[in-house]
């Protein structure tokens, strides 16, 4: 039976660039799943490569034919953007490891869903000041950079990924990626394999 391995970690502390590595690596076989949102697409975000990109009213049938595994709902300065997992078959356990993106609600949603042996967390750690300096990098790239967004995506992650919500979640491991990323991948493949080895 394969596993779920869940990237969690406050905006800007390299989620994307880590799950990106980890599927390339070679010595994990992981798959990976496209979640869904109706924020609305970024520069150089392509359709079904970061997101499956989907209009309100796509998401609200999704929701109304039952297909909606978990989803989250943040209240940006731009209206609410709506993130969300679908039942369409990517994810067969039978079929192997899968590696997904997501916040602490996601893992517990996601947890639930598919079982707790068959779950777990990857918890991405930043210090306050690289994650504001990266959240900043990032949004001077944009060609309308949205820094009241930015803002409030810092204050709503420190409440989301306060201690009490991780432990709550029963997360109490996590692998920082403050210095050197590639050691931070090498010890999260480790973490992976470890999982792997106590099937």
């Amino acid at each position: 039976m394969g596993k779920i391995f869940i990237i969690m970690g406050r905006s800007s502390c390299g989620k994307d660039t880590i799950y990106k590595h980890l599927l390339e690596r070679e010595n994990v076989d992981l798959k990976k799943v496209i979640i869904y949102t109706t924020r609305p697409m970024r520069e150089k975000e392509k359709e079904g490569v970061q997101y499956f990109f989907r209009s309100i009213e796509e998401y609200e049938k999704l929701k109304s034919d039952g297909r909606i595994i978990e989803e989250r709902t943040y209240n940006t300065m731009y209206g609410p953007w709506h993130y969300f997992t679908v039942d369409d078959g990517q994810i067969d356990l039978s079929k192997g490891n899968y590696l997904m993106i997501g916040t602490i609600e996601m893992f517990k949603s996601i947890e639930a869903y598919f079982g707790k042996e068959n779950v777990y967390p990857v918890m991405i750690h930043v210090e306050d000041g690289n994650i504001l300096k990266r959240a900043l990098h990032r949004e001077l790239k944009q060609e309308n950079p949205k820094y009241d967004e930015m803002c409030r995506r810092y204050l709503a992650d420190l409440a989301d990924y306060s201690e009490e919500n991780l432990k709550d979640a029963g997360i109490d491991r996590s692998f920082s990626n403050d210095e050197d990323i590639n050691t931070c991948i090498e010890e999260i493949e480790e973490f992976i394999k470890e999982v792997e080895s106590k099937r």
